[in-house]
């Protein structure tokens, strides 16, 4: 098999392995903080019994994204060296501000939100549970700092060294909010938020339909319902400004991500649909007149580029970029329906009775984290052909000193180590949540009470 694509198919396991465990840990850092500051506030044992018992899932989670996201980053010297030469100044730089401003903070005060219950004070624990929180929240912001820039370069130059080229930062302030990072964080937040969010509605929704610990899962369950609407209707807002970013500065990938062919036309938005690239339409869908231009420039009669407007090299795989962006978008809207009809029914006063929607929270857990994996997939897939946006191609960035034979071992390596991971993973996170929130959590010390 072609060594280029085993390389890009090892690494979008490793990815998206790993991205199953950051979102939750960020969503949860941040329930953590809301809950423990409840408790502060009222006093009342429920809350920290609540915190002590979603602090058990935190951990978990953040140990499996630790421990997977050592193997992704090996992979830039092994499988693409020449792509870690080109962005080593570019990468050096940010992912020395994620260790020194996110990591050692997160990790720093772990210890203390995970243990220092009776050691320290309630303060104390309060301001390591928002330090571990912060600290997620920042790790989040250097990543993808660094991925940004690969989609809109800025605050560079290229230089040469011993006959290769690289890119050598001039601007590091540039760097940091290139065109594309501030709009790309923000998407990146709501959807770990809507993560951790939904996590604790699912789990919430699963006690109270087994009618065990009630209290527990309904102030909880009012918690994250609070984050998970806003969060998802934040997501709407910001996935709105970052197609406006990438109309600017990726037609080419906002073309495939709607299958727009004609070379200079308004766009239609489809709602969904199957591409036909042969005969360059989409099949099987629905589409609202011009709405795309409407959407990005205010004008339903702005023409847009569309793929014919590129060199065929030049064009991003269509049909797997649109529905990864469709099914995304979807997503996003059953989830602000659902988190809607659960403020509704809360009004209401009929929240804890509606079974059938306390069914849907049970499984809705499911659907950030698709969504999350979709929407990186739209970005990644639709950047294509190139690693860094018009300057480095895919194929350019490859280590062809590690053969193809060697690449497809290690991904059927990676496949079973993570097939086991995911197993005990999901193995320990059912026993805690089987097991619930126990009498330990519940003892409140002498000098917290």
């Amino acid at each position: 098999m072609d060594l280029v694509l085993l390389s890009r198919i090892q690494f979008a396991l490793t990815i998206s392995f790993h991205y199953i465990f950051p979102p939750l840990s960020i969503g949860l850092g941040l329930l953590l903080v809301l809950m423990e500051a409840t408790y502060l506030r009222t006093r009342q044992p429920l809350y920290e019994q609540m915190t002590k018992f979603w602090v058990k899932i935190f951990g978990l989670t953040f140990s499996m994204g630790v421990a997977s996201g050592i193997v992704m980053e090996f992979q830039f010297g092994t499988n693409w060296s020449y792509y870690s030469r080109y962005v080593g100044d570019v990468f050096g730089s940010a992912l020395a501000a994620e260790g020194i401003f996110a990591f050692f903070l997160e990790s720093g005060f772990l210890a203390l939100l995970l243990f220092g219950w009776n050691r320290v004070g309630p303060r104390m624990h309060f301001f390591s549970t928002c330090m571990v929180s912060l600290g997620s929240m920042f790790s989040a912001i250097w990543i993808v700092v660094a991925n940004s820039w690969m989609q809109t370069p800025a605050g560079y130059h290229l230089v040469k060294t011993n006959g290769f080229e690289r890119a050598e930062v001039t601007d590091f302030w540039q760097l940091v909010f290139n065109p594309s990072s501030m709009d790309r964080l923000s998407h990146v937040i709501m959807g770990c938020w809507q993560a951790g969010a939904w996590l604790v509605l699912s789990v919430s929704a699963y006690y109270l339909l087994k009618q065990r610990h009630q209290d527990f899962a309904k102030a909880s369950l009012k918690i994250a319902l609070i984050l998970a609407t806003m969060a998802s209707l934040l997501q709407l807002v910001s996935g709105h400004a970052s197609a406006v970013t990438v109309s600017r500065y990726q037609p080419a990938k906002l073309a495939a991500m709607e299958a727009h062919f004609p070379e200079s036309a308004p766009a239609d938005m489809n709602l969904f649909g199957w591409v036909d690239e042969k005969n360059r339409a989409v099949k099987y869908g629905i589409a609202i007149p011009n709405f795309l231009s409407l959407l990005i420039s205010g004008n339903p009669k702005q023409p847009v580029a569309g793929l014919l407007a590129f060199k065929p090299e030049d064009r991003p795989p269509v049909n797997i970029t649109f529905q990864a962006f469709h099914g995304m978008i979807l997503i996003g809207l059953a989830l602000i329906v659902l988190s809607l009809l659960g403020c509704f029914f809360w009004w209401r006063g009929t929240l804890f009775q509606k079974k059938w929607l306390l069914r849907l929270f049970v499984i809705s857990v499911l659907g950030p984290q698709i969504a999350n994996q979709l929407g990186w997939a739209t970005a990644e897939i639709g950047r294509q052909p190139w690693i860094v946006y018009g300057l480095l191609r895919t194929e350019q960035g490859v280590s062809r000193v590690v053969s193809s034979g060697q690449v497809l071992a290690s991904i059927l390596m990676f496949s079973v180590v993570y097939l086991l991971l995911f197993i005990l993973f999901v193995y320990l996170l059912d026993q805690k949540i089987k097991k619930g929130p126990g009498a330990e959590e519940s003892q409140i010390s002498g000098h917290r009470a």
